[in-house]
């Protein structure tokens, strides 16, 4: 599985990938929104070793790496998160390296991977789930075309305390209709 856009090449993520990942993922200032910062080398790994070995399996979270083609560098990583009883939803995910943020390159990886996904893997519905405070997320997820379903209050327990957390998604018709 290999998606393209202009200025990226996005692919499964692989162990040799880990330092690159480490390098961005452990930042906890840059990255205090996301659910897993690595400590340790070892922990990208691991984390790298548990991706599936197929794409679009139900159940499964799929990691995927952004290469910037200019550089080919790793800039970030998008998740895939396939569920449902019918395997036709999915969950996405993104994180941008500090220095590559604000530059359109997630808006650029996360609609490639959502054409694949609604047009090559037939899936019904995308959601995305952020924080509140993630106001760069919120932005981002906006001018995708996603809309908000709803808002939970204190649903998600994030480093020690219970968070509120905000559930975007967007159908098929509707990605078909904004382009």
């Amino acid at each position: 599985m290999k998606i393209e856009s202009e200025r990226l090449l996005i692919r499964p993520i692989m162990p040799e990938d880990s330092q690159a990942i480490f390098g961005y993922r452990s930042d906890q200032e840059t990255n205090k929104y996301q659910g897993w910062i690595p400590a340790t080398l070892a922990e990208v790994e691991h984390f790298i070793a548990k991706n599936p070995k197929s794409f679009d399996l139900p159940e499964s979270w799929f990691q995927l790496v952004m290469i910037d083609r200019t550089s080919n560098r790793i800039i970030g990583d998008i998740g895939v998160h396939f569920f449902g009883n019918e395997n036709l939803q999915v969950e996405v995910g993104c994180t941008i390296k500090k220095e590559f943020q604000q530059q359109g390159y997630a808006k650029e990886g996360l609609t490639a991977v959502m054409q694949a996904l609604f047009s090559q893997y037939n899936k019904h519905r995308i959601i995305a789930s952020v924080a509140p405070e993630n106001r760069a997320s919120i932005q981002l997820l906006t001018s995708l075309g996603f809309r908000k379903e709803a808002h939970f209050v204190k649903s998600y327990f994030h480093n020690g305390t219970w968070e509120d957390d905000i559930l975007f998604a967007m159908l098929a018709d509707e990605w078909n209709t904004a382009l």
